[in-house]
């Protein structure tokens, strides 16, 4: 058995060869994305480019490119891959769009946003999970807005939206999210009881207001949280 002190060396020593981990995300795409079913060109782009491992805590790095959720911190936890990469490109996004996130989270959806489309606006409850992320975004990005308060109402100021994606399981769909989705919009949200499987469910908005939604896939996701 490996010491520690040996792990330790071994890791360091691999990201040293590669602080991108470029390769890694590639294979991320092509095997957990990709290959099961996610075709749009601008998300898997967004999701080679976005150094995923960024946004996880440090002695979560090492399992940043898993197929799998991770913690990270106060109860909440990053998507794996392919849940990222469905509900982004299910949204069907233009370079014109702005986008509204529930649940900034790491940041790192609102950083695949940020690659697609023209304005991202993202909301986190958890006081110190929106600033860390805040921080981190502002330093790569400047089409992304952090607000740290209660999703539910959304974000009237910045209202209608082209896409919403909401990252927590809600009970119902907030009403004040479908009312600022603008006509001819798509949401994407976890719909169910906390901690237990919910359904994935896309909303679509017509040109008329009229409001159509469609289960895509049961999903677990963390609770909608609410002041």
């Amino acid at each position: 058995m490996k010491s520690a002190a040996t792990i330790v060396f071994l890791l360091a020593s691999f990201f040293t060869q590669d602080p991108s981990r470029e390769k890694e995300r590639m294979q991320m795409v092509a095997r957990q994305i990709a290959a099961r079913g996610v075709t749009d060109p601008a998300t898997l782009e967004a999701m080679r480019k976005v150094p995923r491992h960024l946004f996880v805590p440090a002695e979560a790095e090492l399992y940043a490119y898993d197929d799998r959720p991770l913690p990270i911190g106060y109860g909440q936890t990053i998507s794996q891959p392919f849940i990222v990469g469905y509900m982004t490109a299910i949204l069907n996004l233009k370079k014109e769009h702005s986008v509204l996130e529930i649940g900034t989270g790491s940041g790192y959806q609102a950083a695949i946003l940020a690659e697609i489309v023209k304005e991202v606006y993202t909301i986190e409850i958890v006081g110190p999970l929106g600033i860390r992320a805040r921080d981190l975004l502002d330093s790569r990005y400047d089409n992304i807005d952090v607000k740290i308060d209660d999703g539910y109402f959304g974000w009237s100021e910045h209202a209608p939206f082209d896409a919403i994606i909401v990252t927590a399981a809600a009970g119902q769909i907030p009403p004040s999210l479908i009312q600022q989705l603008r006509g001819g919009g798509r949401m994407i949200i976890p719909v169910g009881s906390p901690y237990q499987v919910q359904q994935l469910m896309l909303v679509e908005k017509t040109n008329e207001g009229k409001i159509r939604t469609t289960g895509v896939m049961p999903v677990r996701f963390v609770p909608f949280r609410r002041k």
